[in-house]
């Protein structure tokens, strides 16, 4: 017997309806404040790698974990609105998927 595929289906809250005009609305700017939180997460990351003092080192680690803690409440405040969406798993998909990595790892990093 064949097995089904699971449908996925979208997770997401119901939408904060907002006016859509030419200028720029609530969504908007959450939507571009993310992308740069984004943005200068990456950049953070770039420079914590080529960091050359320990204590440049944590300054920077520093801003990368309120960047990062910024980040996040943004994606929250957007999820809750509605205005941000994921789509679900099948959990066996997941966890095969996660046996392969580990495997993978294993092979390539043996202890």
């Amino acid at each position: 017997m064949e097995k089904q595929p699971v449908q996925s289906m979208m997770i997401q809250n119901k939408e904060t309806q907002i006016q859509k005009t030419v200028q720029m609305n609530d969504r908007d700017y959450l939507n571009d404040v993310l992308l740069s939180e984004k943005y200068l997460g990456t950049s953070y990351v770039h420079a914590l790698q080529e960091a050359s003092h320990q204590e440049l080192y944590q300054d920077i680690k520093s801003v990368f974990d309120q960047t990062s803690e910024y980040q996040r409440d943004l994606y929250n405040l957007m999820f809750n609105k509605g205005w941000y969406k994921f789509e679900s798993q099948d959990p066996q998909k997941i966890q095969q998927t996660q046996q392969q990595f580990t495997q993978y790892a294993q092979q390539q990093f043996p202890k």
